[in-house]
C-alpha cells in the first residue's frame, strides 16, 4: 500500500514505500552534489582517455603553446540534427527562426556602438523625409568571427535593417527590401520573414497569414521572386483557413541571392564538441559567458540537458563556427568564471535536446539523525532500509519499489517569489501584460537585477530600468529592451515575450503542465492506489516493456480494460501519466475527471495548449508514474566532532551516496523518498 500519507506536503504528497526514514541536509556545498551526464551510449562524459577514438585537444597542449592530438574512447561524438520543436503558427513552418538567441548588442558592440545604433534605430521609427539619418558606423571589427556575428546579431534584433562591411568596418543601413514587403503585410510577418531568410537554412519553409485576395498575392510572389529568387520558390496553398503563400529556401548549390554585402565566412558548418564541468553555475548562464568570450551567439550552443546550478556538474555541448584551436585557446579564461574544459574535439553535428541516458549522482547527506530517538546502531539500519527499500523494482504486483517521478522545484525556476508555473498559466490565458510583471517580480535582496526589477514595478519606466538591469541577465535585458520600443500595452507585452528565445518561452508553458502533473501523479496514487485500474493509460511496445522513465511524445499507450484490471495483467510501473497538450490522451476513469476539472479551474481546456500570438504550442508527452535508480552505493560515516568550550563534543553522521538516474528523472525526489521527509 502506499505509505507516508501522514507527513502529506503540498507540492509532492505520496511516498511509494514505507520505511522510517532519516532527517538530513543536502547541497551544503556545491562538492556535496556533483551530477556527470551519462551520454546516450551509457558513458560518463568525463570519462578516461583512450587511444582509439577521434582526436581531442586538451587544456594542457593550451597552455604549453603547441597543439597535439589526442583520443578519447569515452566521449566520441554522438551528436544528431538540433532538437526540432512544433511552433503551432502559420507564419513559421519548419525550422524556428525565432529560437536563435538574441544576443546583447551591448556585449558585442560595447555601450557607445549600442546607443549610437539604438538611436539610429529609433530614429527610423519615428522621423520621416529628410529628418533621416541614412546609415550608421558600429565601428571596425578585425576579426572575422566577431564580425560575422555582429552582421547577425543586429539583423536578428532589427530585422528592418542591413549590414555592410566596408573593410572591416560594419555600417548599418535601412533595408529598403523590408520596408517594400511590410507595405504588403504586416509589419510583425516582415519581421519574421527576414529573420527566417537571413538563417538560411536549406529547406526551411514559411508561410505568411492566409490571403483572399488573389492580385495581393500577386503583389508577393512578385517581390519574393524580384528580391530573392535565386533563394526561394514561393507558392500559394489552400487549406480551411483559406489561401496562404509558402515560401521554401532552395537547396544549396543553385548560387543563392545573398540579401546583403555581409561577409561570407558567415557560412561555417565547423562544430566543436566539449565536456563541460561548471560550479554553482546554472547551464545558460555558463553559456552567456562562453558565447561573449567566443564572439558568437548563445544558440551557437547546443546541449543534452540542463543541469543543476548548486552543485558541480559535467556535461556534453558542442558549439558551431568554432574549431578546437580557438576553443583551446579561450578555455582558460572560463576557470575564472566556475568553468573547466575538457575532452574537446571536433564534431560534424550539434547535441541534442535529451540526446542521453541519464546522469550520474555523487551526493552527501551531512547531519543524518532519525525522525526520532535511536542509537547510532538503529540510524544504521535505519539508512540501510530506507535505500534498499526504494532501490528495488515490481515486488510484487502490490508491491511497487522505486518512487513517484515527480518534476522536482528546478522544473518551476529559481525565484523565490513568483514560480515558472504561473507565469506559463498567464500566458497560456494570453494575459501578456500579467506574464511581462510575474517575469519581472523581484525577489528579496538588493542586488541589481532586483533593484531593476523593482524600478520598472514601481515606475513602469523600461528605458530606466533597462540601465539598471546587469549584462549578465540577457533574458531581463530584452525584455525590457523590446518594452521600451513597442510600450507597455498588450502589444508591447507580446512584442517582449516574441523578443525571447523560443526555447526559454517554452520553458514558462512546460513548467505548468509539470506542475500540473506532480499534482495528477498524486491524485491518481490516492484515489486508485498501487495497481492498474480500468481507465489507466499504460505505456505499451511489442514487445512488452517498460517505458522510459523520460517523457515521450511517441503514443504507444493503451487504455487498461477491466479484463486487463482483473487479470492484473500490467503493474505500476507501466503506467503513464499524460503531460497536457493539443495531441495527448486523457485517462479515461476518475484520473481523466480530474484532468478537465483542474484545467476548468485554471479557465483552461485541453485545447487551449497553443498560443498563435507567440508561435507556441504545447502539443503535450506521457511521462511515467514511477522512476527507479541504478547501480546506488551508500556508505554512513560517523564524522569525529570538533572540540570547541566546555560542552561534550557531538558525533554528527554524513551518508555518502551513488547512484544513477534515466533522463528528467531528479535526484532531489529520490532523495526524498529515502529520507521521507524534504531534504
Amino acid at each position: 500500500m502506499l505509505a507516508g500519507m501522514e507527513r502529506e506536503t503540498p507540492s509532492l504528497p505520496c511516498f511509494m514505500s514505507d520505511h522510517e526514514g532519516f532527517r538530513g541536509i543536502i547541497k551544503t556545498s556545491t562538492k556535496d552534489f556533483v551530477v556527470t551526464e551519462i551520454d546516450i551510449r551509457g558513458r560518463v562524459v568525463n570519462g578516461p582517455v583512450s587511444p582509439k577514438d577521434p582526436a581531442i585537444w586538451t587544456n594542457a597542449e593550451v597552455r604549453g603553446s603547441s597543439l597535439k592530438k589526442c583520443t578519447n574512447a569515452n566521449l566520441r561524438t554522438e551528436s544528431t540534427a538540433s532538437d526540432e520543436v512544433a511552433v503551432g503558427m502559420t507564419s513559421l513552418k519548419g525550422d524556428d527562426v525565432l529560437s536563435h538567441d538574441r544576443f546583447d548588442l551591448s556585449v558585442l558592440l560595447g555601450s557607445s556602438a549600442n546607443e549610437a545604433l539604438e538611436q539610429f534605430t529609433n530614429g527610423i521609427l519615428e522621423c520621416t523625409g529628410e529628418q533621416k539619418v541614412t546609415e550608421v558606423s558600429l565601428g571596425s571589427f578585425p576579426d572575422k568571427h566577431q564580425r560575422a556575428n555582429v552582421h547577425r546579431a543586429v539583423r536578428h534584433n532589427f530585422p528592418f535593417l542591413m549590414t555592410v562591411t566596408e573593410q572591416a568596418e560594419i555600417r548599418v543601413r535601412e533595408d529598403p527590401a523590408f520596408r517594400e514587403l511590410s507595405e504588403l503585410v504586416s509589419e510583425e510577418e516582415a519581421e519574421d520573414f527576414f529573420r527566417f531568410i537571413d538563417v538560411k537554412t536549406p529547406g526551411s519553409v514559411f508561410t505568411f497569414l492566409a490571403d483572399d485576395s488573389k492580385e495581393h498575392r500577386t503583389h508577393v510572389h512578385h517581390f519574393m521572386n524580384r528580391r530573392f529568387g535565386k533563394l526561394v520558390e514561393t507558392k500559394s496553398f489552400t487549406d480551411q483557413k483559406g489561401t496562404a503563400i509558402t515560401v521554401r529556401l532552395r537547396e544549396r548549390g543553385r548560387g543563392p541571392k545573398k540579401r546583403t554585402a555581409a561577409d561570407s565566412e558567415e557560412q561555417v558548418d565547423t562544430y566543436t564538441a566539449f565536456t563541460l564541468r561548471k560550479e554553482n553555475l546554472e547551464t545558460l548562464e555558463a553559456i552567456s559567458y562562453m558565447a561573449a568570450a567566443l564572439g558568437v551567439l548563445p544558440s551557437d550552443f547546443s546541449y543534452a540537458g540542463i543541469k543543476d546550478k548548486r552543485a558541480i556538474t559535467y556535461q556534453s555541448m558542442t558549439v558551431k563556427k568554432i574549431s578546437p584551436e580557438r576553443l583551446l585557446k579561450v578555455a582558460h579564461e572560463f576557470e575564472r568564471r566556475g568553468m573547466q574544459l575538457s575532452h574537446i574535439r571536433s564534431a560534424s553535428e550539434p547535441l541534442r535536446l535529451g540526446r542521453l541516458q541519464g546522469n550520474h549522482f555523487d551526493l552527501v547527506i551531512r547531519d543524518v539523525r532519525p525522525h526520532g530517538k535511536c542509537s547510532s546502531t538503529d540510524l544504521e539500519k535505519l539508512v540501510k532500509e530506507a535505500v534498499e527499500n526504494v532501490k528495488g523494482g515490481v515486488v510484487t504486483i502490490l508491491q511497487t519499489r522505486g518512487f513517484v517521478n515527480y518534476y522536482g522545484p528546478q522544473r518551476f525556476g529559481n525565484s523565490q517569489s513568483i514560480q515558472a508555473d504561473q507565469v506559463g498559466l498567464a500566458l497560456l490565458k494570453e494575459d501578456m501584460n500579467t506574464a511581462v510583471r510575474l517575469f519581472l517580480s523581484p525577489d528579496e535582496g538588493d542586488d541589481l537585477q532586483n533593484k531593476a526589477k523593482r524600478h520598472f514595478l514601481h515606475t513602469g519606466s523600461a528605458k530606466e530600468s533597462l540601465a539598471l538591469m546587469p549584462i549578465c541577465r540577457p533574458r531581463e535585458r530584452l525584455m525590457l529592451r523590446a518594452l521600451h520600443r513597442y510600450g507597455d500595452g498588450h502589444h508591447g507585452c507580446e512584442r517582449a515575450w516574441l523578443g525571447l528565445p523560443h526555447t526559454a518561452r517554452l520553458f514558462y508553458l512546460h513548467a505548468y503542465c509539470s506542475r500540473l502533473w506532480n499534482e495528477a501523479a498524486g491524485h491518481r496514487l490516492r484515489a486508485l492506489g498501487p495497481r492498474p485500474i480500468q481507465g489507466d493509460l499504460v505505456w505499451v511496445e511489442p514487445p512488452l516493456r517498460a517505458p522510459p522513465a523520460g517523457e515521450t511524445h511517441t503514443p504507444l499507450v493503451h487504455v487498461v480494460t477491466a479484463a486487463e484490471e482483473r487479470d492484473n495483467v500490467f503493474s505500476l510501473d507501466q503506467v503513464v501519466l499524460p503531460m497536457p497538450g493539443n495531441t495527448v490522451k486523457y485517462p479515461e476513469n476518475v484520473v481523466g475527471e480530474w484532468y478537465r476539472d483542474r484545467l476548468a479551474q485554471d479557465d483552461l481546456g485541453s485545447s487551449r495548449f497553443r498560443i498563435n500570438s507567440l508561435k507556441l504550442n504545447v502539443p503535450g508527452c506521457y511521462r511515467p508514474l514511477l522512476a527507479f535508480p541504478h547501480n546506488i552505493t551508500y556508505m554512513l560515516q560517523v564524522e569525529e566532532p570538533q572540540v570547541t568550550g566546555q560542552s561534550s563534543p557531538k558525533h554528527t553522521s554524513s551518508l555518502k551516496l551513488s547512484f544513477d538516474l534515466d533522463a528528467s528523472c531528479y535526484a532531489t525526489v529520490f532523495v526524498r523518498e529515502v529520507m521521507k521527509c524534504e531534504p
